[in-house]
C-alpha cells in the first residue's frame, strides 16, 4: 500500500477483509485524529484499486466506494484478544452463521 510509503509510522498490526467490511488493528501516533487515519486509509486504497481493477470506474463513476461511516475501538488491556478477533473473523463469522440456521 501506498500509505506506508507516505506514512511510514502507522503500522497494521492485524487486517482482515470480508466480503462487506474490514477489520483492522492499526497503531499510530497521536499526532494523528483516528478521523484523519480513517480519512487516509479510505482514500488510499480507494485510489488504488481504480488503479488495479479498471471495471470500478464503470461502477462508481465518483470515485467513492467506500461507506460513509466508520466504527473505532481503542485497544488497551485486551490487545491480544482484539488481535485475535480480527485475525480469525471469518471463523468466528462461519460459526455464528452455522448456528443461526
Amino acid at each position: 500500500m501506498q500509505i506506508r510509503k507516505h506514512y511510514p509510522e502507522v503500522e497494521y498490526i492485524e487486517i482482515n477483509v470480508r466480503a462487506d467490511h474490514v477489520h483492522m488493528v492499526v497503531s499510530f501516533p497521536p499526532k494523528y485524529t483516528i478521523a484523519k487515519i480513517v480519512q487516509i486509509i479510505k482514500t488510499n486504497t480507494s485510489k488504488e484499486m481504480f488503479e488495479k481493477f479498471k471495471i470500478l470506474k464503470e461502477r462508481y463513476r465518483t470515485k467513492h466506494i467506500w461507506s460513509i461511516g466508520y466504527y473505532v475501538s481503542t485497544v488497551g488491556l485486551d490487545e491480544e484478544a482484539i488481535k485475535q478477533y480480527v485475525k480469525y473473523q471469518e471463523k468466528e463469522d462461519l460459526g455464528q452463521a452455522e448456528l443461526a440456521f
